[in-house]
């Protein structure tokens, strides 16, 4: 159904006045959030002012000095649009998929996830991990990041970085670190896609559903399930949903070093992942390929990987 009518309006979205989207208002999550209110105006012939941002400051963003993992995980990104959302305040919301919880409410369903970006991690300060001097110092609010650094380089001194992409940039500049990396579908949706040295998925395997946008609604609300799985990318949602039942599948939480990344050819999924320790010194690593409706495919790799797992590692993941 697409159209400009009021009529059609009313039938799409079910309501007598703009789309609300929600969204976190860093410069990132407003940029996202834009990429999304283009793609339903465009899907569905839609003015541009037929949809509404709605900005709010996450729990997260407020919290710089300490990892989200000693305060509450990625909850953090999420509870302030839930709210919102439960509430009837706005219609949607949009979240970066890597920052979503893997168990969600019922409440909520991600009706869409969008056309994936580049998955890879960049460096940002050294043109390699190999070009940072001995005992650099090294930002990042992520454990997988600081595990996969220190499998390469354990005299590196990772210390923990918050804030947006903007104020991790002007601390490198300003020397306060040696170092940061950064996940390259950020910096390319910022416009900065001279920023960085690419860092080879060999050498490090994004997070799961690294690069991804989802929309999220309420799960009782047909119309809006409706308009946004117009948008939404098959490819995307399958390989992002396989990496998120691999991460169900460990019991993993933000403090478990895990990575994944999912490629779909044809109809089928190929599935790459690692677990390891924090301090890196330990690292198993599978890959496994199943057809895309073979939801059991990504649990059989997440057992397997923990079968192979020393029990300091198993108990990473709480096993």
């Amino acid at each position: 159904m697409t159209g400009n009518s009021d009529i059609e309006r009313k039938i799409l979205a079910g309501v007598d006045r703009p789309l609300r989207i929600g969204t976190r208002q860093s410069p990132l999550a407003m940029v996202q959030a834009e990429m999304a209110a283009s793609a339903i105006l465009s899907a569905h012939g839609w003015r541009p002012d037929q949809v509404e941002l709605v900005p709010m400051i996450a729990t997260g963003d407020k919290i710089q000095d300490r990892a989200l993992a000693e305060v509450g995980g990625k909850a953090l990104w999420t509870k302030e649009l839930d709210r919102a959302l439960f509430e009837g305040d706005i219609d949607c919301a949009v979240h970066s998929m890597k920052d979503v919880e893997t168990v969600r409410p019922d409440a909520f369903t991600i009706a869409a996830i969008m056309a994936r970006a580049d998955t890879h991690d960049r460096l940002v300060g050294a043109d390699s991990i190999d070009d940072l001097p001995e005992g650099a110092i090294v930002g990042t609010a992520s454990p997988r990041r600081k595990a996969q650094l220190l499998r390469q380089r354990s005299d590196l001194d990772i210390r923990l970085i918050r804030g947006n992409v903007q104020t991790r940039l002007q601390k490198i500049a300003d020397g306060e670190y040696a170092a940061t990396l950064l996940a390259a579908a950020g910096l390319d949706r910022l416009g900065m896609d001279d920023i960085g040295t690419q860092i080879p998925q060999d050498v490090m395997l994004p997070a799961p559903a690294q690069g991804a946008v989802g929309i999220e609604t309420l799960t009782d609300s047909n119309h809006m399930r409706r308009l946004l799985r117009e948008i939404s990318c098959s490819k995307t949602s399958r390989a992002v949903t396989a990496e998120r039942i691999f991460l169900k599948e460990l019991t993993a939480d933000c403090h478990s070093p895990v990575a994944a990344h999912a490629n779909m050819e044809g109809l089928t999924i190929y599935l790459r992942a690692e677990i390891l320790l924090p301090d890196g010194s330990q690292c198993i690593s599978g890959t496994s390929e199943f057809e895309a409706g073979d939801v059991s495919g990504p649990t059989r790799l997440a057992r397997k990987l923990l079968g192979q797992a020393s029990a300091e590692l198993k108990a990473v993941f709480g096993r």
